[in-house]
């Protein structure tokens, strides 16, 4: 029986007070957040932690949850699924990135101007979630 996955990422905050953007090749060239899927009996931030480390390279530090969203076979999304995306915000010490095969470009902005980019759906409503209680 198909289940929904239960993803997490983040909008993190480095030491600039910019926000980290990735392009990815999982989001159909669109912008986004680095995240991944949460493992079996691994908690929601532990897994946002390991994802960070393996996609990007960061560490990181005041992990806060900010919302949940439901992507249910997203066109956006490369191929059929249905996700439970768990979206918290967190900071960082570091500004180098070590990418892993999934994200093609970066970018440290603003919250205004990661409206710029051609974001996904999901994150520009974490985006203007993070904006409201920044």
């Amino acid at each position: 029986m198909n289940r929904p996955v239960v993803c997490v990422g983040a909008l993190v905050q480095g030491p600039e007070q910019k926000y980290l953007i990735v392009q990815t090749t999982k989001w159909n060239g669109l912008w986004g957040v680095p995240g991944g899927k949460v493992e079996w009996g691994e908690e929601a931030s532990e897994a946002l932690k390991r994802e960070f480390l393996e996609e990007v390279g960061l560490d990181l530090t005041e992990v806060r949850f900010v919302q949940v969203q439901e992507a249910i076979l997203s066109p956006e999304f490369h191929k059929e699924s249905h996700m439970l995306l768990l979206d918290f915000v967190a900071q960082t010490a570091q500004t180098e990135l070590t990418y892993n095969e999934e994200i093609v470009q970066h970018a440290w902005v603003t919250l205004e101007e990661a409206r710029s980019y051609p974001l996904n759906s999901f994150t520009l409503s974490l985006v203007n979630q993070v904006e409201v209680f920044a």
